[in-house]
């Protein structure tokens, strides 16, 4: 399973917890709408937003931690992989909830989501798109900072859209059929099935990762000295 894999795994773990923050406010989107096809296009507008927002805070992230992970790492992305196991198992056993969510957060989104029901529904859509990375959200703020060390701009922003279009499919179906998800799916039920998925993956993750660290942390000069050691040493 590749880091980019895990991360698409992890957008869909997030997306059962999305359901029930982000679900509410992607569903008004349509209340926007004066036509099915108006609504469906808002809906994707709304989706595709999203996903360039994603994509830029990850390329920034990518960005701003290629420089010091390349001081210890000859990969620059040697760890993000652990650290995706790490983040599953945050998620598995529901500590993301106990991650600090800054109340200015609460109050921009607050202001932003009533500024867009103002709008038309294209507007509306395209606008909380693009502002739904600021939602106070523990699981996203792990994988923000996953993308750290992702080792380049462009990394960071695959990484960072896999995780986003794994959260579309759960998002696109409560967008249609959001009370009937809410009504055959309790939070709890949802709750387990969340972390369930979390745990399978961290530890398939895991298991597929076996003996990959030893190395990680020598740049090129030290493993060229290395191998250029005698064999009574080894």
């Amino acid at each position: 399973m590749t880091t980019v894999t895990a991360a698409l795994v992890a957008g869909l773990v997030t997306s059962f917890h999305c359901v029930g923050m982000c679900g509410p406010i992607a569903c008004g989107l349509g209340t926007l709408a004066k036509s099915e096809g108006e609504r469906l296009t808002a809906a994707s507008l709304y989706h595709s937003t999203r996903l360039v927002s994603y994509g830029l805070i990850g390329a920034l992230c990518g960005a701003l931690g290629q420089q010091p992970l390349r001081w210890f790492f000859a990969s620059p992305a040697a760890l993000l992989p652990w650290v995706m196991v790490a983040v599953l198992l945050v998620m598995a056993f529901g500590l993301d909830k106990k991650i600090p969510r800054p109340a200015i957060l609460n109050r921009f989104t607050a202001r932003a989501r009533f500024k867009a029901c103002k709008l038309s529904a294209y507007g509306g859509a395209s606008a909380m798109g693009l502002l739904t990375p600021f939602l106070p959200c523990g699981p996203l703020y792990l994988v923000f900072g996953a993308a750290l060390l992702a080792g380049s701009a462009a990394k960071g922003a695959e990484f960072t859209l896999a995780f986003g279009l794994g959260t579309v499919p759960l998002l696109w179906l409560a967008q249609h059929q959001f009370h009937r998800i809410r009504a055959k799916m309790t939070p709890l039920a949802m709750g387990r099935m969340r972390r369930g998925l979390a745990l399978v993956t961290a530890v398939v993750l895991a298991v597929r990762l076996h003996g990959t660290i030893p190395g990680a942390f020598l740049g090129e000069e030290q493993k060229t000295e290395a191998k250029e050691l005698p064999s009574c040493c080894h």
